[in-house]
Formats: C-alpha cells, structure tokens, sequence
C-alpha cells in the first residue's frame, strides 16, 4: 500500500525513502548499498523500506474509474 511514514520500531521518518529506495534499485544498486546512500543505517528501518510492497497501483484498478476502463478494454477486444 502506502509506505509507512514512520519506523514502527524506532519512529525514524522513512517515508520520504522509497522513491530513492526504488530510483537506486533500478539503477544496478545492490539493496545494502542502495539503503546505504539514502542513509537508512538502522537494521529496524531498512527493515520497513525493504520489506515494503508497493500495491497501490493494483489497487487503482479496482476504483470505479479503473473498472470503467478495463470494461471498455474487455469490450473493444471482444468485438474484434
């Protein structure tokens, strides 16, 4: 879903992390090193970044708009 704001253990704002977490990734980083550099040294909050699943865009396919849009994607296809 969405990244926590805070560390659940030690209260560390991390929610500022991900998106460099994720640029850093993409890049060739190793997860360490990545963490490293955004400068989540504590093993509690790299714990929340690592471990955090990124949902939200699946769950934007269930809202009204998104069901409306995958309706109208099933029906194209259908009468091709």
């Amino acid at each position: 879903m969405i990244i926590p704001i805070r560390c659940f253990s030690c209260g560390k704002v991390t929610g500022d992390l991900w998106e460099q977490y994720v640029r850093l990734i993409d890049e060739g980083h190793t997860d360490g090193d990545a963490l490293d550099k955004i400068g989540c040294k504590r093993y509690c909050c790299r714990r929340m970044v690592m471990t955090h699943v990124d949902l939200i865009e699946k769950l934007l396919k269930y809202t009204p708009n998104g069901r409306n849009e995958k309706k109208l994607e099933m029906s194209r296809t259908a009468n091709q």
